[in-house]
């Protein structure tokens, strides 16, 4: 993969595919990506079916935390969803707004858009809308949003400062997002990050830890917190497909790890002049 146009695709058409299967087929993989395992379930995805809002079709299993329990969503809220998938964090999203708020699901998937719109119309759920788009570039204008959430999705993206940079301009000020992501600490053998499989298997686009949180601050964010951090444990059939046996020893008993983090941060609010000299 030599550019970002082709690591998008490649991402695209995954999730076409994804799209089109159950979540037991999903669930089988790794992250969806087809990279089969007999050693777990599913290596990333938490547990959402005990929070309000769930709807198991709109659960493919493709996440790696759960954003939305931690995105401090009042009532009436607007709240953006980047890479809605099929629509599971913006029904659980809109459980937290009500009937008076606003949930806008940003796909580049027709597919996965498609099958998000059927599960809202099924449910009967008229505040809640998916649209066709890159998030680096959403089809939302600026300053409409109280609140951004995503679930393992910049991971994904090759242009994360631009992901981030969007996620402020839609922002209103004093709003703030809670997103869920996959992140390194150390540097990926090789073999295992230039694979493309893994790639849309959402861990050979992950990046740094300090440089994920570092994008953030440097686009002008504050209040950034880690609200939760659980470790990913890749199984051996896995790291097999990629790895040979000396690299596995290497990986497991060096200090690389890889990790599903959730992170807060918040748009400042806007200074205002209080008098004569507050300007200067």
């Amino acid at each position: 993969m030599n550019t970002e146009t082709e690591m998008k695709e490649l991402v695209r058409q995954k999730y076409s595919e994804i799209a089109l299967q159950d979540k037991e087929t999903n669930q089988a993989s790794c992250c969806g990506s087809g990279c089969c395992t007999t050693e777990v379930y599913n290596i990333m995805n938490d547990d959402y079916s005990t929070l309000e809002g769930y709807n198991p079709d709109a659960d493919l299993g493709l996440g790696c935390g759960l954003p939305t329990q931690f995105a401090k969503i009042k009532k009436g809220d607007v709240v953006i969803d980047l890479g809605s998938g099929a629509g599971n964090d913006c029904f659980v999203a809109r459980a937290e707004t009500g009937e008076t708020g606003k949930v806008i699901g940003i796909d580049f998937t027709e597919a996965m858009i498609n099958k998000a719109r059927q599960n809202a119309e099924k449910l009967g759920y008229h505040n809640v809308e998916f649209r066709f788009g890159d998030i680096e570039h959403m089809p939302v204008t600026a300053s409409v949003a109280d609140v951004v959430v995503s679930n393992c999705v910049l991971n994904l993206v090759p242009n994360k400062d631009a992901v981030i940079k969007d996620i402020f301009r839609v922002l209103k000020p004093g709003g703030h997002f809670s997103i869920s992501d996959v992140v390194l600490v150390g540097n990926l053998p090789e073999n295992l990050k230039n694979k493309a499989e893994m790639y849309a298997g959402c861990v050979a686009g992950a990046i740094q830890k300090d440089d994920y949180l570092g994008l953030i601050k440097a686009n002008g964010f504050t209040d950034i917190t880690v609200q939760k951090e659980k470790a990913i444990i890749i199984p051996d059939d896995i790291l097999a497909q990629y790895l040979d046996e000396a690299e596995m020893a290497q990986l497991k008993k060096g200090d690389t790890g890889i990790f599903s983090i959730t992170v807060f941060a918040q748009k400042p609010v806007a200074k205002t002049c209080c008098g004569p000299d507050c300007c200067n």
